[in-house]
Parts: structure tokens; sequence; C-alpha cells
């Protein structure tokens, strides 16, 4: 119970501070004027946050929630455990790339949760039959080290290196022909992997 109460004071605490003090600073995923998707966070608290939690060696998992607005007005949480998730998928799908690919990488997961032809939580798009090879072949249960975790807090608070991409691929090993073959659009290159949306 005292435990509980600690995490919901916490979240109150974060969601007070953040929200009621400067509106500007909350979580926010939703469209700038030029109409691309922006997040934008408190990001010394929610960093703090979220290190304080990662840090812990208790066995419950991060229970703080972040809530991330978008701009259909839907809300996302963001948990500890979606945050954890998306290190470890960030860590199997983009080993020995630069750091910039791995918040890529972390950002393709947001930008599917607000895209309608994607599940809406992170979750969900995580393990959507055959979105990733990391969870078919199981790699995405391995630890993920600070650098993924890092990776994921720049994408959480709106770096997007890949101009909203919704798909990655490595076109020098990749076996999927529909990835090889597709129209693709705001294609951008960042280490061995080609970040892209499809035509609609």
């Amino acid at each position: 119970m005292k435990k509980k109460c600690s995490i919901f004071v916490t979240a109150l605490i974060l969601y007070l501070s953040v929200i009621n003090v400067n509106p500007t600073f909350a979580v926010v995923l939703g469209e700038t004027s030029s109409g691309t998707n922006n997040i934008s966070i408190n990001q010394k608290t929610v960093k703090d946050n979220l290190n304080t939690n990662i840090n812990s060696q208790s066995n419950e998992k991060h229970k703080d929630v972040l809530e991330v607005f978008n701009h259909n007005t839907q809300q996302l949480y963001i948990t500890g455990e979606d945050i954890e998730l998306m290190a470890k998928l960030v860590s199997a799908e983009s080993a020995g790339e630069p750091y910039a690919g791995k918040v890529a990488v972390a950002s393709v997961v947001l930008n599917r949760t607000t895209d309608p032809h994607f599940p809406n939580t992170i979750k969900d798009v995580i393990f959507q039959k055959n979105a990733f090879s990391c969870v078919k072949n199981g790699k995405i249960n391995a630890n993920a080290n600070q650098d993924c975790y890092n990776a994921v807090y720049d994408a959480i608070r709106g770096t997007d290196p890949t101009n909203d991409a919704l798909f990655f691929y490595n076109p020098a090993i990749a076996t999927c022909s529909w990835m090889k073959e597709t129209q693709k659009i705001n294609q951008t290159t960042i280490g061995h992997h080609t970040f892209f949306k499809t035509k609609a």
C-alpha cells in the first residue's frame, strides 16, 4: 500500500509540476504549425524520474506513467514497462548502429502509435505480428544498456531524425520483398538502416 501511494504521489507531483506550471512543457504529442508530429516534454523532470526507476533494483519494474496526448486528443500512456520494451527493441534492432539510429528506431515506434494503420499503444505496436524481427527471433528479451534507454528518452522528448518514418530496414540484409519494393517517401538513411513512410 505504501509503495502504491508513493507511486501515485510521484505521478501526481510530476503531473502537477509539469502541466500546471507551464502547459507547454507537458508531454504533448500533436500537430505543430509545420504540420509534423511533435513531442515536447519537461526533460529534466521526466529523465530524473525515469532514471530513478531504471536504476532501482526492486522487483517492481517502472510503474510510473507519463501521459502523452496525440493530435486527435486521444491519450497515449507511456509506462515504465513501455520504456523498458522500447529500450530492448532499440537494443535488438539497432545493435552496431550509431546513437542517432537508436533514437530513430524508438521514433518509429512512437510514430506508429499515432498512425491509424497501427495499434495505438507501444506494447501493441512492438508485438504486432511480423512488425519487428527481434520479437519473432526472441532477441527482444535481452537486456538493454543505458545508451538504448537514453535513445528512448530522446525519442519521447521529440527528437525524430526519421522525418516521421513508420518503417525501417537494412537494405543489405533485408529478406522482405515488400520492404525492398514498396514506394517510399521521406526516405532517410541512418547508419545501415533506411527509414521511410509509404504512399497512402
